[in-house]
């Protein structure tokens, strides 16, 4: 299959772009404040501003969202529970995933998923998604010493597939990857999910795309007449 671009690899954050995850996490956090008066409104307000970073910096933020009166490790212990029990119900996969995987497969691409997620938690949501066959490896949250929007976690990804991020496309949701990702110097398509509102898209001379079906077609893995 001839590409579009020449690209020799793909990296692929997790939540929010490969999986509907972002949104289950949402929903959690929504069902813990709620008992402690912060409406479900200023909660998804807040909860858009936390996607794309590391569980420290989400630490950071949650300590001053919450309440004074609230202990923050036991709220954040208490809402990831929920959200793991969430998570072992299984995570749905986002659209046109499986076409795009498949596509790239096919054209012989290798791919690497690269995320802030630690990696026990993203080895299992690949796992029960189906989707770890797809994926020579994970880098994870981590097995970095800097994560997003550092470059390190996408050079990283990059190494693993024997590859330079200037070799590779890299596919993400958040400001905060999508920053990575052109840092790091891959071809970067961003597909925005949850955002702030009122908050313009960066100008990293990314693709912006609406889903991962425009992506695949605009790299010339998917036909349009097919998807």
């Amino acid at each position: 299959m001839a590409l579009n671009f020449p690209i020799k690899g793909a990296l692929f954050d997790m939540d929010g772009l490969l999986l509907d995850s972002e949104r289950l996490f949402m929903e959690t956090l929504v069902q813990s404040t709620e008992p402690i008066g912060i409406s479900k409104e200023d909660t998804e307000a807040f909860f858009v501003t936390l996607v794309g970073t590391s569980n420290k910096e989400t630490s950071k933020h949650l300590s001053s969202f919450l309440p004074n009166h609230v202990e923050v490790t036991i709220f954040e212990a208490e809402w990831r529970n929920l959200y793991r029990a969430r998570v072992e119900e299984g995570v749905p996969v986002k659209p046109h995933v499986r076409p795009l995987l498949i596509g790239l497969q096919g054209a012989g691409i290798p791919m690497c998923v690269v995320t802030s997620t630690v990696s026990r938690v993203a080895q299992k949501k690949l796992s029960k998604a189906g989707l770890d066959e797809f994926f020579r490896g994970v880098v994870a949250g981590d097995e970095v010493i800097a994560n997003k929007p550092d470059p390190e976690p996408y050079l990283r990804g990059a190494a693993v597939l024997g590859l330079e991020a200037s070799e590779c496309a890299a596919f993400e949701d958040s400001d905060v990857g999508t920053t990575a990702a052109r840092r790091a110097g891959c071809l970067t398509y961003q597909v925005p999910d949850l955002r702030p509102a009122g908050v313009a898209l960066p100008n990293l001379d990314q693709y912006v795309v609406k889903d991962l079906r425009e992506a695949g077609c605009h790299l010339g893995v998917l036909s349009k007449a097919l998807t």
